[in-house]
């Protein structure tokens, strides 16, 4: 794997990139400031970039939302003391996929980097889906509603994908937390919820229902 980091505590930053290498993740990019992590993840592919929450010149949740607005699709990981829910769906809504509370050990670290990567390289069919209006294109991994462009971060993407694939079909929350996360990953159903949240924003429609107690559906298109 290639890994960005981007940690501004040197002793810190020392310890993760050492553990790290000690894993066996020998690619890792250590950078300081906000941004140098916007300047080195829009020159070149990362596998995973690693932000921490408070940086100098420029916070990481600035410049995952700056990536995103910039058409980054890579996978972002947020590294945060703040374990409120509001500020989760801050970074959720910034356009980072997963985020892990501070302090962590490093075996959970490299369990999200894993699962991340692994869901950066998963082949996209060559097609594009019509539904509602929008067209979803698995190739370019984008959505549009006639001419405009809707964007999407990776793990939207997979979500509404999820259900665009089942149609008519109730999803359970289980199976999107199964499908799009992963059951290793430390993640809550209300984090679902907030991503469901995100994506019925950027839609500005009723597409995705609610089935109270069971999961997301997506009713059959007449297109």
């Amino acid at each position: 794997m290639k890994i960005l980091l981007a940690e501004d505590d040197l002793h810190l930053g020392e310890l993760i990139v050492h553990l790290l290498k000690k894993k066996g993740i020998d690619h890792i990019d250590w950078v300081q400031e906000g941004e140098d992590a916007y300047d080195y993840a829009m020159a070149e592919f990362y596998d995973v970039v690693v932000l921490d929450w408070m940086l100098p010149n420029g916070d990481g949740v600035d410049i995952c939302r700056r990536l995103r607005q910039n058409g980054y699709t890579g996978a972002i990981l947020m590294l945060t003391a703040k374990d409120a829910v509001q500020d989760r769906v801050t970074g959720l809504e910034a356009g980072a996929d997963d985020y892990l509370i501070k302090p962590f050990e490093i075996d959970e670290l490299v369990a999200r980097l894993k699962a991340l990567a692994r869901r950066t390289f998963v082949p996209l069919q060559e097609e594009k889906v019509t539904f509602h209006g929008f067209t979803l294109n698995r190739t370019s991994h984008t959505l549009h509603r006639g001419d405009e462009e809707i964007f999407l971060t990776p793990r939207e993407f997979q979500l509404l994908d999820l259900l665009v694939q089942n149609q008519g079909q109730v999803v359970p929350r289980e199976t999107i937390l199964d499908r799009v996360w992963g059951w290793d990953a430390d993640v809550s159903m209300k984090t679902i919820d907030a991503t469901i949240k995100l994506l019925r924003k950027k839609l500005k429609d009723d597409v995705i229902q609610t089935v109270r107690g069971v999961g997301y559906k997506i009713d059959k298109s007449m297109e």
